[in-house]
């Protein structure tokens, strides 16, 4: 009877372990079910901010990059990408001597990560279409116009800054940060592209014709230099010309053809004289 009693109680335990196990495993696969059909976790990757929304409603905090928790049903977190994108436009406009001209401008620009919620919240994730598009159209227009179509050339540099400058502020009210602008290219009509040709060509031939003006006047000069050079040479001999050295020119001369003269005396002297005949047999005493 004993054995009997301590077999059934053993069977009860057994089977209410049984039960428990099942009722344990199942309790386990519900919560399971749960966790991965709620997802009550976010994963934010790199460079992206979380927007937390409260049934709808953009709250205040800006998750990090990192696993974040959240409450299921109540609670939804947008990925925003706050890293540097580039947007590259086409922009039509005119200079202030009224020339059509046609930009191709590239911009770099991201979310300010903090203000990731409020643009969020003001603007949506269509932020390039909806500001930064219009935005570069309309600086482009207002800093073209206060150039001409040859200034917005010669001075590229300063027109890029202009631009970059006004676009930062632009859309730094927006929340857009400005990493970097450069103006591509510019496109002008056909007119005045070929009148920009003939007139560096007129440059560069009277340039050419300058530089050959320039060094006639270098010859001539030089010439009339070395004229000038030779009269006042001819007019310093003149001057130091005196009776004194004509003088002394002429005993030069006398004294040469003495030192060239083989002591022999001319047989015939003058016009019409008598020859000397035999002066070189007298003998003196």
């Amino acid at each position: 009877m004993y054995n009997q009693d301590a077999d059934n109680l053993s069977n009860g335990i057994k089977k209410v372990l049984e039960k428990a196990h099942w009722r344990n495993l199942l309790i386990l696969f519900v919560m399971l079910l749960i966790i991965f059909f709620f997802k009550p976790w976010i994963q934010v990757g790199a460079g992206e901010r979380g927007i937390v929304l409260n049934f709808g409603a953009v709250q205040d905090r800006v998750l990090d990059e990192g696993i974040h928790f959240r409450v299921p049903i109540m609670q939804e977190v947008i990925l925003m990408d706050v890293k540097i994108h580039k947007a590259v436009t086409d922009a039509a406009s005119a200079s202030s001597d009224l020339q059509d001209v046609t930009l191709a401008v590239a911009l770099n620009y991201h979310i300010v990560p903090d203000k990731a919620n409020v643009v969020y919240q003001t603007i949506g994730v269509e932020f390039k279409e909806r500001i930064i598009d219009p935005a570069i159209q309309e600086v482009v227009k207002a800093v073209s116009a206060r150039y001409t179509a040859e200034e917005l050339i010669t001075k590229r540099p300063a027109v890029s800054a202009e631009m970059q400058s006004s676009l930062k502020e632009r859309l730094l009210m927006y929340n857009i940060a400005v990493d970097a602008f450069s103006l591509v290219s510019f496109n002008f009509s056909k007119i005045f592209t070929d009148a920009i040709e003939a007139k560096q060509t007129a440059e560069q031939n009277a340039l050419k014709a300058k530089r050959d003006l320039d060094r006639i006047k270098v010859e001539a000069e030089q010439t009339i230099t070395a004229a000038r050079a030779e009269a006042e040479a001819l007019r310093l001999q003149k001057m130091n010309i005196s009776p004194d050295l004509i003088e002394l020119r002429k005993i030069e001369a006398n004294l040469k053809a003495i030192e060239k003269w083989n002591g022999i005396l001319p047989q015939v002297t003058g016009a019409g004289a008598v020859p000397f005949i035999g002066v070189g047999d007298v003998k003196r005493n």
